[in-house]
Formats: C-alpha cells, structure tokens, sequence
C-alpha cells in the first residue's frame, strides 16, 4: 500500500491550466528585473548588487521588491544575485538558514568565527548552508558579466536582515538606513 502525506490525504487533487501556471507560478529567468536597492548595504561599492526576488517573500528591506512568481510560496524564498567580481553582501545575519548555491561564476562565501573572518570558495553548483546567526556575507570571484548565485532562506517568517555594527556605520554614510521595523530608509547621502 502507498504511503500518503497525512497533510493532503483525502483532499482533491488541485486542477491547473497551463496558462494559470504560466501566468501565477513561473518567472522566465529572460525577463526578470532586478532591484538595486533592496538591502543596506548596496549603495557601498563592494557590496553593489542587483537582487532578483524570484518566489516568496524571503527577508527584504525595500517594500518594492516583489516576487516575480505571482503566486505566493510557503516556508522558503529564491533570490537571484548578480554582482561584478568582488562585489556581494556585506556581513549579516538571519533568524533562518540561508544556502547559497552559484549557478555562474565563482563566489566565495565569508562569515565571523568570533572577530576573525573565514571564506569557503564555491563553484558552480556547489551548496551550502550557513547556519542561523551567524554573521555572513558573499561575493563574486568570476569576471563573467553574467556571475549569478542563488540565495535560499527557509521558514515560514524569513524575519528582517541583522547587519554588523560596521555595516550600519558604513551604510548611513551613503544615505541608508533602517528604521527600528527593518524597512529601508533613503535620506540624502552624508558629505
């Protein structure tokens, strides 16, 4: 006898058309755009990034980013990174997992074991998954224009970003900040 996940036994099995799941469940990877300025810490050069929200909510700063599949995912969000060599995300943390996996290009993960900075190089296809709380970032180590990794938070509430204290210091100079709800403010970039 099959075994049946006790959550969806006995309930009908959902119908969809094509053109419901085209419209509400795909986003084409040719025809995405990406948000500059979702996060912190993206006005500081080395951390410049376009970030794709794909599906689900995942942790955000910007209200403007919006997922591009419509219909919304339960307990997990897919963000697409694009960044030049050198480029990435700043030191932060999450109240979730976050994995990393890098579909073009090289790109080296870096997180804080107390004061001291570790990096783990990935390549294409490699995982990982950084635990919770622990301050990390990443960044590109590919010269190919079109260096890309996806980014994985898992959990029903994905929660707001927790920068380094260094980060917030560095950010507020460029005109970003956050408010005590974790959403992005934009002031005028100090002198």
């Amino acid at each position: 006898m099959p075994v049946v996940d006790p959550r969806i036994a006995g309930q009908p099995v959902p119908r969809i058309s094509k053109e419901t799941m085209e419209r509400d469940c795909v986003a084409r990877a040719a025809s995405v755009k990406a948000l500059d300025v979702a996060f912190l810490d993206q006005r500081i050069p080395r951390y410049e990034r376009d970030i794709i929200n794909m599906v689900g909510m995942g942790v955000t700063e910007n209200a403007k980013l919006r997922p591009n599949v419509g219909n919304g995912a339960v307990g997990f969000s897919v963000t697409y990174i694009r960044a030049r060599t050198g480029r990435g995300a700043a030191l932060h943390r999450h109240a979730t997992e976050e994995v990393f996996i890098p579909v073009k290009g090289r790109w080296q993960v870096f997180w804080l074991e107390g004061e001291t900075e570790r990096t783990l190089d990935l390549d294409e296809g490699d995982v990982v998954n950084v635990p919770i709380g622990i301050y990390r970032g990443f960044r590109s180590l590919t010269d190919r224009p079109d260096a890309l990794m996806m980014a994985i938070i898992g959990g029903p509430d994905a929660g707001k970003v927790d920068w380094h204290p260094s980060v917030i210091e560095e950010a507020r100079k460029t005109g970003l900040s956050v408010d005590d709800d974790g959403n992005l403010v934009e002031e005028k970039p100090a002198a």
